[in-house]
């Protein structure tokens, strides 16, 4: 048995199949298949060109590659109105768009942004990519105001801008608005926001005092809207619907932009001295791209 062994590990062939089996090399590792990860930035950036502004921001969060290419600028700049560097210059104030990439602009854009002294706010549209503009009572010309036994600003959390204009009681009713905007092009409508009575909270739960209301169902109310370039829109409606907030149709008007800015001049009244008019909450005056619900 000894010899045996001793013979076996003697046996030069059993030492070169040893070697061989040392020597042969190990099996390459299977290939892995190319995913969303190995695309370029730039192709993946002509991908989200293509899409909306929340499908971008979902897609970003696939990976690297997704996420440097969603800050492409002329990726956000797509979503952004033709004249956002007057929109810009207009809201904020000169210098900012060359402090910002494109996708910040956006993002400011969106916001409820305040300007004019505070009595003004304007944002971006996600949906529709057009621009909203709202007006408070503050900013508007509205007769008798500094009177204080017809007009009272009163603070609420109804509104955006937390204080609304509240008539007690009035013979000649008016308020004027005028302002200058570069809204880029579409079509637009204008708003008043409008209620009757004034709401309060008590013990937690909403009230709304109509004691003050009267005279809107005797003879309508009249909107009346002209724009810079000759363009003149009217209507009339009574009003009613106590304890509610309207928004009370204006008219319409068409921005083609051949201009830099449009001029607006509007006016909400109520002038026939045979009656006194009461208990009204006037909040803003809106401009909606007409789309926009």
């Amino acid at each position: 048995m000894g010899a045996t062994l001793s013979s076996s590990f003697a046996d030069p062939n059993v030492y070169s199949l040893v070697g061989s089996l040392c020597l042969q090399p190990s099996p390459p590792p299977p290939r892995t298949k190319p995913g969303l990860g190995d695309l370029p930035e730039s192709c993946v950036a002509l991908v989200l060109e293509c899409l909306n502004p929340s499908e971008i921001c979902r897609l970003a969060k696939l990976n690297r590659a997704f996420r440097g290419a969603s800050w492409a600028d002329f990726v956000w700049e797509s979503k952004l109105p033709v004249n956002y560097e007057d929109l810009i210059r207009r809201v904020f104030g000169d210098g900012l768009e060359d402090k910002l990439c494109k996708r910040e602009v956006y993002t400011r854009l969106c916001r409820a942004n305040t300007f004019d002294g505070g009595t003004k706010k304007a944002w971006l549209d996600k949906r529709t990519g057009g621009i909203c503009l709202c007006i408070a009572s503050k900013g508007l010309a509205i007769t008798g105001i500094d009177d204080r036994r017809y007009w009272n600003h009163i603070p609420t959390e109804e509104s955006s801008f937390n204080s609304v204009a509240y008539l007690q009681q009035i013979w000649w009713f008016e308020v004027n608005g005028q302002f200058e905007f570069p809204f880029p092009s579409g079509t637009y409508s204008l708003f008043f926001r409008l209620q009757l009575g004034r709401a309060s909270k008590r013990f937690g739960r909403r009230i709304c005092n109509t004691e003050h209301v009267h005279g809107w169902d005797i003879k309508p109310v009249q909107f009346q809207l002209w724009t810079s370039d000759g363009q003149y829109a009217s209507s009339q409606c009574f009003l009613d619907d106590p304890g509610k907030w309207n928004l009370c149709h204006a008219g319409d008007f068409v921005v083609d932009g051949t201009n830099s800015s449009t001029k607006l001049t509007f006016s909400m009244t109520q002038i026939d001295c045979t009656h006194t008019k009461g208990g009204l909450c006037l909040d803003s005056v809106l401009v909606y791209p007409i789309h926009v619900k």
